[in-house]
């Protein structure tokens, strides 16, 4: 995906800007589901868990009929120049030295190297990558940007960190999840 293209029956398509992949997947615990290989994982910007929806949402999904009817009637928030335009604001944003060498931080803590803290025990058997670093900072980014600053601030950061983190570190999306929570609480803010 990163080359912008797809090939089918070996023909290459360019694929439009903007563009995104969403994926879905099932528990680990089913059977005939195997997990994603480090590199695949690290592909992904972020993994989120919904959940179920509470009672009352899930008895107007139940009376509702079938959802993908309605897609058709979904009015769009925003074109593809907008989002184009987004993309370079929050790529704009100022990210101090200060808190670069935050990331910087959490992702040795990760890898079980030495933080300004001590060692961070997280349990983590894999650490974050530099792509995870980077997706951190893009995605750090795009919450500045929605949160209307001009840079972003470690809350950015942390906010984002779970999802970007999680499914990178060993044991999967929820055991990542909690190494995750317990990366921000080893590692201290700028």
């Amino acid at each position: 995906m990163s080359e912008r293209k797809v090939s089918v029956e070996r023909k290459r398509y360019a694929l439009p800007e903007p563009f995104v992949v969403l994926a879905t997947q099932n528990p680990i615990e089913y059977q005939g589901t195997f997990p994603l290989p480090e590199s695949q994982l690290d592909r992904f910007l972020m993994a989120l868990e919904l959940g179920y929806p509470d009672a009352a949402a899930e008895r107007e999904l139940l009376a509702g009929g079938d959802r993908r009817a309605r897609i058709a009637e979904l009015a769009p928030l925003a074109d593809a120049p907008t989002l184009i335009e987004w993309q370079r604001e929050a790529a704009a944003l100022h990210v101090a030295p200060a808190l670069l060498d935050y990331v910087q931080a959490l992702l040795a803590a990760s890898r079980g190297h030495q933080s300004g803290a001590g060692t961070a025990d997280t349990g983590a058997r894999r650490g974050l990558s530099p792509r995870a670093g980077l997706m951190l900072l893009n995605a750090a980014r795009a919450w500045a940007l929605v949160g209307g600053r001009p840079m972003v601030l470690p809350e950015d950061v942390q906010a984002v960190f779970p999802a970007v983190a999680s499914h990178r570190l060993a044991g999967g999306a929820r055991a990542g999840a909690l190494t995750a929570q317990t990366l921000l609480r080893s590692v201290p803010l700028p």
